[in-house]
């Protein structure tokens, strides 16, 4: 197999793997990286020109893995797209949603390049979309050769897919972004077992260790907790999350706390892109019955929309649960606003429920201590840190180990890293090579060919 990854900084950014078994070219997905803006976001294509691209395979609906899936449509515009029912369900939302906060950045940041897609491209080329069941291998013919593939259930996100693919007689496995274990609206991934010749696997969590006796239960009762002590000292709580799967397993925990009498009674806030995806969950259940949430949880927690006249930096006048995005309290969000208003007083909390960038302002929170002058930028508000700022650890991604013991029951020929920070794949390389002493193992560099 030839391999190149079309991120040109590697890392966590613009995800996208070109292949090549035979003479079977395929793409597996084509994301924006999250920090750069412009062309710079995307894949660089460059490796493609020339080849007669056969397929598009898309693991899950993060924007890290698909936000610049339209420019690749354009450059192949006959190269059909597949992926799994749940992620054919959100795909288009997530799509037109970035078109949106390109339109809105060009904008406010005179960004010129953006928007890189339209609202009209994406309706024009979502016909060349197609789901597949998983576990339902599917043969697919191109020019002159043929692979056949299966999507497994990954964990992770709705509609996270694991890829199995088989050419000829060799055996091939990207795990995509993977979660084991179980999460309160989603079953943990269900991966194949066997050798595989070669394993192409994520290692987000290759230089964090699991902390010993961790669980996610311990951590829904820690935060429900925290939530129910900040409330009785007259506080706030500010849970900043991602729109596409944290909102949703957050109010699903907020919902058995409730109907279980162990969630102190205030009112629930929520806004943006994760009210309009609960919409998309609760189809997702009702077609697949692979999401345990639908729109009854919102319902009987009676979610108010956000208010949209808070002063940056002055307290808000209503106490409450505010669930809202970014979940990296990202500059021009409702968290970002909302955490200016809330950081400056003792008895409010915010709470991280998710992976935060050290370059963003949710890092440069956590990362801080109390009683540090913290400077929001894009609202013109400096104030001392005096809220309570907890991590709880609601991960979407496996550990190391569990990554690593996946890769020594696959006992394969060849592991190629991806998906991961330099400190983490360097892990992974020292951890493999031990492990599996006769495999070659590659963390590829970007846009660099190589026979695997």
């Amino acid at each position: 197999m030839k391999i190149i990854d079309l991120n040109s900084d590697g890392g966590i950014g613009a995800n996208s793997l070109y292949c090549q078994l035979g003479d079977f070219h395929f793409v597996v997905d084509s994301g924006l990286h999250p920090k750069k803006v412009g062309r710079l976001a995307a894949p660089n294509l460059r490796p493609l020109q020339g080849v007669n691209l056969d397929l598009i395979l898309i693991t899950h609906c993060h924007l890290d893995h698909i936000g610049s899936l339209p420019l690749l449509m354009r450059a192949f515009p006959n190269t059909p797209v597949i992926m799994t029912q749940p992620s054919r369900i959100l795909i288009e939302r997530m799509l037109h949603n970035s078109a949106n906060v390109m339109m809105r950045e060009r904008e406010e940041k005179g960004i010129t390049e953006y928007p890189l897609f339209t609202h009209e491209e994406i309706d024009r080329v979502a016909p060349r979309m197609y789901p597949l069941a998983f576990n339902s291998p599917k043969k697919f013919a191109g020019a002159r050769d043929e692979i056949e593939f299966t999507f497994h259930p990954a964990g992770h996100i709705p509609g996270a897919a694991g890829i199995e693919i088989l050419h000829k007689h060799r055996r091939i496995f990207f795990t995509g972004d993977v979660l084991f274990n179980v999460q309160r609206i989603l079953a943990g991934a269900k991966f194949p077992s066997g050798k595989f010749d070669t394993l192409v696997t994520e290692t987000t969590h290759g230089a964090t260790d699991k902390p010993p006796g961790n669980t996610r239960s311990k951590e829904m009762i820690r935060l429900v907790d925290t939530i129910n002590a900040t409330l009785l000292r007259g506080g706030s709580v500010l849970i900043p999350v991602f729109a596409l799967g944290r909102m949703q397993e957050i109010m699903a925990i907020l919902h058995d706390a409730r109907k279980f009498n162990r969630l102190a009674d205030a009112p629930i806030f929520a806004s943006g892109l994760g009210i309009d995806i609960s919409d998309y969950f609760d189809q997702i259940s009702k077609k697949t019955g692979l999401v345990h949430f639908n729109r009854t949880i919102l319902k009987d927690l009676k979610v108010r929309k956000m208010p949209r006249d808070f002063v940056p930096g002055k307290e808000p006048g209503i106490q409450g649960i505010f669930v809202v995005s970014a979940g990296m309290i990202s500059e021009n969000t409702p968290s970002y606003t909302l955490a200016s208003c809330l950081v400056g007083s003792p008895k409010h909390s915010i709470c991280f429920v998710g992976y935060c960038d050290p370059d963003t302002p949710g890092g440069h929170l956590l990362a801080a201590n109390n009683g540090d002058q913290f400077l929001f930028e894009t609202v013109n508000v400096k104030t001392r840190i005096r809220a309570q700022i907890e991590r709880f650890e609601f991960s979407g991604h496996a550990s190391r180990d569990e990554i690593l013991d996946y890769a020594v029951q696959c006992n394969p020929r060849s592991v190629v890293l991806t998906h991961g920070d330099p400190p983490a794949r360097a892990w992974f390389n020292e951890a493999l090579a031990a492990k599996l002493p006769n495999a070659k193992i590659l963390d590829p560099v970007p846009l660099q060919s190589y026979d695997v």
